[in-house]
């Protein structure tokens, strides 16, 4: 529904229109605090990011996910977790992918496929259906095919490979939304996502505003040592002045 505020007031209450391709807009949306935890991270990258988690003691990088294209911006968004697992010989198959209704506009999805890459878990309608829900970007231990899809739209996707082969026969739905295992790191539901050219962070939800916070000051402080550096200071001046060596460090 579209809502009309004026003065703090609501006044209209519309149902959603079709955008201007016939396509209706995600009517998934993510909570509020969910964009708040966001936006935290919305000026950082995944070094630095991961500087803060080393800081804290927090696991949070994920070992053989990368990028599939160099990508310049950096995906941020809550975790729309999802399971495979081999398929089973009794019973009808389970949805491959039906799941992504669910998924709100501006969240990550984290495949497990348990670093399968023999079979592909991901494709060129996913891709293009993702893009259109206004899903953030897809996170896959596991692999995908139809890259070209993916490259083109420049939508984000992070993976542990490529391959051409089908899942159909081969994997089925486990969870949705539940506790998965991403490069070696647990995740849940919810947990904040950083994705870019150098490979993927999960920051634990109720530990989001301790990282971004930390994260900034790396930010900051790494970037006043590339000014004095650039004004002619030696580097160890510089790193000495901001206390280069302690940013990462425990404690």
């Amino acid at each position: 529904m579209n809502q009309i505020i004026q003065n703090g007031n609501l006044v209209s209450d519309t149902p959603d229109r079709p955008s201007t391709n016939g396509v209706v807009r995600n009517p998934k949306q993510q909570q509020a605090e969910d964009e708040e935890l966001v936006a935290l991270f919305s000026a950082s990258d995944t070094p630095a990011v991961s500087d803060a988690l080393d800081k804290l003691g927090i696991p949070g990088q994920a070992m053989n996910i990368m990028p599939l294209a160099n990508y310049q911006k950096v995906t941020v968004g809550p975790a729309f977790t999802v399971r495979y697992v081999p398929t089973s010989s009794s019973g009808p198959p389970k949805g491959v992918g039906d799941w992504i209704d669910d998924v709100a506009k501006g969240d990550v999805i984290l495949i497990d496929n348990g670093g399968r890459t023999d079979c592909t878990v991901w494709g060129d309608i996913m891709t293009q259906y993702a893009g259109i829900r206004g899903i953030a970007g897809t996170v896959i231990d596991g692999v995908c095919r139809d890259v070209n899809r993916a490259i083109n739209d420049e939508y984000p996707m992070f993976t542990a490979g490529r391959f051409m082969r089908t899942a159909k026969d081969r994997i089925e739905v486990a969870a949705v939304n539940e506790p998965v295992g991403i490069g070696r790191v647990h995740v849940r539901p919810r947990d904040i996502v950083v994705a870019d050219a150098n490979g993927v962070v999960v920051v634990p939800r109720e530990r989001a505003r301790e990282v971004a916070e930390i994260a900034r000051h790396i930010d900051e402080s790494e970037e006043r040592i590339r000014n004095m550096i650039a004004s002619g200071s030696t580097l160890g001046q510089a790193r000495a002045e901001f206390s280069y060596h302690k940013l990462q460090r425990k404690g």
